[in-house]
């Protein structure tokens, strides 16, 4: 990998620890971070000519894989008519209209990504209820909006601490940090602030501290206990949307359980590839926003047409079959790896939101983040690396979700289920608690 770690090198003198993303940095797993030169369906080709069955898929966005063909025809369609053009244009009202139909959302405002469309949402519903106190899980990420950037403090209902340096306490002294699928912690909180709740936020189904799914009625509760309160409840879909299922991670439990979110935020998979996001919500809080309402918001490359473009093709070609396949891929995958492990004596859970998943190296489920935490993450680090030296990218954190798309075909999910042995294997040799 010469050309990988030049780069690398070159990187560091210019760009803060050599990435714009930190766990693009491989700091979690040791090593060089590949510098990828292409790519196109389920694969990825590194400077240095080397090919990858790729698992993270931008971290979500590629469901149809990379460059799909009809995808690249209407980007480059776009592209010749201009890059951004400062006004309303067709593909964004097409891209909103898709978007309500497969969500209970009335309207959408763009954005150009998931932290602002977090932080957005934090302002909207701040100014709808005159209310500032945020309610939010530990081990749930909504982006690097200050107010989100924080820790626990020491009880369960109690106002959070900044969470890295460079973030004011007073940014976070009205964000309240409970336990992830701990009503109880919820009901404390409620009782204690809930006539200053402006809004509780939580990843719908959680994917930033690996997949930890919502014990079953858990948002249904949060949605009920908010409208008890006059509180807003926000569902951070900003991976979950249209990647879990067709209708995100609220097509898993709101769909049929009949509670919908005051307010919810898209990314990742509706730009297509390119920058963009959202949020959305019912049209009476909505209508706050600006313009028409006091709630200023705006943003120069707000629905830009190049990004709603790629979101409104990748939406239009997400059909019924290609979630289907890419279920059933991740079902292979999943139950490959498992019995991998388990011949190798590793302890393991695979935990899993519709068609996004993560294993954990820890012998019981994760439900919150402290159990998320308990993942070996030295065996983690030794299997990363076996499977990428067999020509599989997984993500460069033990804490993070894995990705398949439509384009993981027989040769892809081979390449992935070859490497699983062995990779298996060195984890049992890194890890600290293997079954003897």
């Amino acid at each position: 990998m010469p050309a990988s770690e030049q780069l690398f090198a070159r990187a560091k003198a210019v760009t803060p620890g050599g990435v714009n993303s930190p766990v693009r940095a491989f700091n979690a797993v040791g090593g060089t971070p590949r510098f990828i030169r292409e790519a196109h369906g389920a694969w990825l080709t590194d400077v240095d000519g080397n090919r990858y069955a790729d698992l993270i898929c931008s971290w979500g966005p590629m469901l149809l894989g990379h460059a799909h063909p009809e995808v690249q025809a209407a980007v480059q369609a776009a592209v010749a008519r201009g890059t951004s053009y400062g006004t309303p244009t067709e593909p964004e009202v097409e891209l909103a209209e898709e978007i309500v139909s497969r969500t209970p959302v009335e309207e959408v405002r763009f954005v150009s990504s998931g932290t602002e469309a977090t932080m957005s949402a934090i302002r909207l519903a701040r100014g709808f209820t005159g209310r500032e106190v945020v309610i939010k899980f530990a081990g749930c990420y909504h982006g690097h909006v200050d107010a989100l950037l924080a820790s626990a403090g020491s009880g369960l209902a109690t106002f959070a601490v900044p969470g890295t340096p460079g973030v004011p306490a007073s940014s976070t002294e009205l964000t309240v940090v409970l336990p992830y699928n701990d009503r109880a912690a919820v009901e404390a909180a409620f009782a204690e602030y809930g006539d200053r709740v402006a809004c509780l936020i939580t990843e719908a189904a959680p994917g930033n501290m690996g997949v930890v799914p919502p014990e079953e009625g858990f948002n249904g509760f949060l949605a009920e206990i908010c409208r008890r309160h006059g509180a807003l409840f926000i569902s951070d879909e900003v991976m979950t949307g249209f990647r879990a299922t067709r209708e995100g991670a609220w097509g898993l439990d709101g769909k049929h359980e009949g509670w919908t979110p005051d307010l919810m935020t898209f990314g990742k998979v509706m730009g297509g590839g390119f920058p963009a996001a959202a949020f959305g919500g019912r049209a009476e809080i909505m209508q706050r926003l600006s313009p028409v309402g006091p709630v200023y918001q705006a943003g120069t490359l707000s629905g830009n047409p190049i990004a709603t473009t790629a979101g409104l093709a990748t939406l239009r070609l997400a059909t019924d079959e290609v979630y289907t396949h890419i279920a059933n891929a991740a079902e292979t995958v999943k139950a490959a790896a498992s019995q991998a492990l388990t011949q190798a004596g590793v302890p393991h859970v695979v935990q899993n939101a519709g068609t996004m998943f993560s294993v954990f190296f820890t012998d019981a489920p994760a439900t919150d983040f402290a159990g998320a935490s308990t993942t070996d993450v030295a065996a983690y680090a030794a299997f990363f690396h076996a499977m990428l030296a067999r020509g599989v990218y997984l993500p460069p954190s033990a804490f993070e979700a894995w990705f398949l798309s439509s384009a993981h075909d027989e040769e892809a999910v081979g390449t992935i289920l070859a490497a699983l042995p062995e990779a298996a294997r060195a984890a049992a040799q890194a890890s600290t608690a293997v079954a003897r």
